[in-house]
């Protein structure tokens, strides 16, 4: 792989729109770089699918992302950084890689009082514990416990986070956790998916106030910068950062809900539609 430029642009993935979360916080944090954003919403989701299977998909998306030069790639979903970060940091070296759950588990320590942390989270990342790993490689005394919400996904791509249905799937999931003694709730819980914070409101009210709502976006964002002071790879440039939009299939279902998880309005124009062929893996490794 040949070394990007410091004018080169980031590149960011996940399985939908959820990842946009990520990329607001980043466009915050570093206004003057230029993005290229990622949703494999042809496959989506990926947290119902097998390791194998997220492990090709992740590699898929980078290989697409890596033809387009960027200096740094950011996996914003947690399935891919629970499976596919270490093969992907290997594949794509010498252009770094920052994962979701490092910073997510960080940002959890740091808040919790009591160490006991509630990860909310796809299927495929429960099962994988990858929360548990980075949060006892920190505090190795921690509890945690990982609970599979996958519904959660499909409500926040149909843009549904706050309505009846969202409630009642909040309360499903999470109602024996505000019922526990207080001694025996956890006192953070991690949203675990880049989807999830669109329906931070009913987990919230689900959960009940004593919990901390830890979302990793934030985090993430600052790890992105943090790498790229170390590597002195800032983009220099006075003027803001361009944005590219891409998804693999529907483009207007994409702008819909993706306008929640940016902050701000955007159409089917706005958004490029591509696609990702294994043949995007070798084209990447000839660069």
């Amino acid at each position: 792989m040949s070394v990007a430029s410091a004018d080169g642009a980031i590149g960011i993935f996940d399985s939908g729109v959820g990842g946009l979360t990520v990329l607001h916080a980043l466009r915050d944090l570093l206004p003057r770089e230029h993005i290229i954003y990622l949703g494999d919403t042809a496959r989506l989701p990926y947290g119902t699918k097998s390791p194998e299977t997220v492990q090709r998909y992740a590699a898929h998306a980078a290989g697409w992302l890596m033809r387009q030069e960027i200096k740094l790639l950011v996996v914003a979903c947690n399935t891919a950084s629970a499976l596919a970060l270490e093969s992907l940091r290997e594949w794509v070296a010498p252009v770094p890689v920052i994962g979701v759950v490092d910073p997510g588990a960080a940002a959890a320590v740091s808040q919790s009082v009591r160490q006991h942390h509630l990860v909310l989270a796809t299927e495929a990342t429960t099962t994988q514990r990858a929360y548990t790993r980075a949060i006892r490689a920190l505090r190795p005394e921690a509890v945690v416990e990982e609970l599979p919400c996958s519904l959660f996904v499909a409500l926040a791509e149909e843009g549904w986070g706050d309505d009846a249905v969202a409630k009642a799937a909040a309360d499903k999931y999470l109602g024996t956790i505000r019922s526990r003694v207080s001694a025996d709730r956890p006192d953070t819980a991690i949203l675990g998916c880049t989807h999830f914070p669109l329906l931070r409101g009913v987990i919230a009210e689900a959960l009940g106030p004593e919990i901390v709502i830890v979302d990793s976006a934030s985090t993430t964002a600052a790890a992105v910068v943090t790498r790229l002071d170390e590597l002195n790879m800032r983009n220099s440039a006075q003027m803001p950062g361009r944005l590219r939009l891409v998804a693999t299939d529907g483009a207007a279902r994409f702008a819909r809900t993706g306008s929640a998880f940016l902050g701000q309005s955007f159409g089917p124009g706005d958004i490029e539609l591509t696609d990702i062929h294994p043949s995007d893996i070798a084209n990447a490794e000839a660069q």
